[in-house]
């Protein structure tokens, strides 16, 4: 729609919102009416007319079934659109139009923003399956030629009168007719169905609609608040949601105003208790997997405590070296637990991690005394891993781990002082590249053969958990990079 009007009229911004709020919800006009919509917006030089937008009825058989959005036809082809737009009134065509054997009613309502017309709403009724209507029908109708009368004078849509909450209700949902009074003039029987099923033995019809809400309310829920209030009383736009002994509601109220003066109100209302259901088991899951981690974090904090302590009773080098390894490890796992407990889904922003265990590598570093801690080694990530889902950043976090130790035990033992994590992400794909400064790699080394347990550890994690590939190459100047190239995609 934004390219139509933007291409074809010279409607300003304004203009445009103005037509998104009507589309937003012509679909209940068009279930009220039993018919299609189609906007029309006339074009810059006011001789012809696009179709931005169209809507199809629920509750009846379609008068389009072709799509209508983007056609075009000149000014005095269609009358009633022309006359519309001219005068900012409804116009009603006697006899219907005969479309395919089909006869269609047709009828013009002028969009109204401020002081003029600036698009018109062609409605066309499919009368195939005309017949003696309903009071469902009737009421239906009229509230339809009520809202048809408040867009002509630019008092709907109401900017306020919707909001971005889930499980709006729509007109089949249940529908119900206020008088200026707040009492109930008529129900549908889904709106009396949902009323029956959440606690409300007596007739709606008749009743004060303010009353049957209060009676459905917990006596122990404290006094009704404001929101509930303006809009069960049908004086002003609203949407809002009321829990019941029985369940839980969804209301939205908007006043009716066909002249100016309000007459009463429509309310569309929907049973949302199964959906307040399935939230709340949402919301204890996820609060169970948060509690998990929390608790995974706490448990591998405190094996790798156990291993620093039996690390520390150790006299043997290579055993105490080993402990330590084993602790480094752990930690990188429990840093991930840690960020993941903190978050309302099982991805993460894989940033901190890097540099927790970029921090945590260095002052393992340091308690063990080697000699690149002792020379002091610059460290610093550049770009960004993005966000990660849990299953790759606990073998990423393991990954980096070992890479940065390895850096630190053989590149920079000796020789070196820089070292730099780079991530470069594109989309799905993650390159990240671990370089130092240090002595290089010795001759006749192969990676992929190499029997150091870190890059064992590596190149089990990478080709299988992440399913990428490693590789170790001399760096330009002097000592190693290694580059990673996975595929983090879920």
């Amino acid at each position: 729609m934004n390219a139509l009007v933007r291409d074809h009229t010279t409607l300003d911004d304004r203009d445009l919102e103005w037509l998104h709020l009507i589309v937003a919800d012509w679909q209940m006009l068009a279930d009220l009416s039993f018919a299609d919509l189609v906007l029309w917006v006339p074009t810059a030089d006011q001789t012809r007319y696009v179709a931005v937008a169209q809507m199809r009825p629920n509750t009846g058989p379609t008068s389009y079934p072709e799509d209508m959005v983007g056609h075009v036809v000149p000014r005095g082809k269609r009358p009633l659109l022309d006359q519309a737009l001219d005068t900012g009134r409804i116009i009603r065509e006697g006899d219907p139009e005969w479309r395919e054997a089909v006869p269609v009613r047709v009828e013009a309502i002028p969009v109204r923003r401020a002081d003029r017309v600036i698009a018109v709403i062609g409605r066309n009724t499919n009368l195939l399956t005309a017949r003696t209507p309903s009071r469902l029908e009737l009421t239906y109708l009229q509230t339809a030629a009520d809202l048809a009368q408040m867009i002509a004078t630019g008092r709907f849509p109401n900017p306020k009168s919707r909001s971005h909450l889930d499980a709006m209700p729509r007109v089949g949902d249940g529908m119900i007719r206020l008088d200026a009074d707040g009492t109930v003039t008529y129900a549908s029987p889904n709106a009396v169905s949902m009323f029956h099923r959440l606690g409300h033995a007596a007739d709606l019809v008749g009743s004060h609609f303010g009353k049957a809400c209060e009676d459905l309310l917990d006596p122990h829920a404290g006094p009704i608040d404001e929101a509930l209030a303006s809009a069960v009383d049908g004086r002003s736009p609203r949407d809002t949601e009321m829990e019941t002994i029985g369940g839980a509601m969804r209301l939205r109220t908007i006043p009716l105003l066909p002249q100016g003066t309000r007459i009463g109100a429509m309310v569309l209302v929907r049973d949302v208790t199964e959906l307040r259901r399935r939230d709340r088991e949402l919301v204890t899951k996820d609060a169970t997997i948060r509690e998990i981690h929390h608790r995974v974090k706490n448990n591998l904090q405190s094996v790798a405590a156990l291993l620093r302590l039996q690390a520390r009773r150790l006299d043997e080098p290579r055993g105490r070296a080993a402990l330590n390894e084993a602790v480094r490890r752990v930690g990188s796992i429990a840093i991930v637990h840690e960020t993941l407990s903190q978050t309302l889904d099982e991805r993460v922003e894989f940033d901190e991690i890097a540099d927790r265990v970029l921090a945590m590598v260095l002052d393992y570093s340091a308690a063990a005394g080697s000699g690149a801690s002792s020379r002091g080694v610059h460290s610093r990530r550049i770009g960004t891993f993005g966000e990660l889902s849990a299953r790759v950043a606990t073998p990423l976090a393991m990954v980096l781990t070992e890479l940065l130790q390895n850096a630190f035990e053989h590149g920079l033992d000796g020789a070196g002082s820089q070292l730099e994590v780079t991530a470069v992400r594109r989309d799905r794909e993650l390159t990240i590249l671990v370089a130092d400064d240090g002595r290089g790699l010795p001759p006749g080394f192969d990676p992929s053969t190499a029997g150091n347990l870190g890059l064992q550890i590596v190149r089990t994690l990478v080709n299988g958990e992440l399913s990428g590939t490693f590789d170790m190459t001399p760096r330009e100047g002097g000592g190693t990079v290694v580059t990673l190239q996975l595929n983090v995609g879920d």
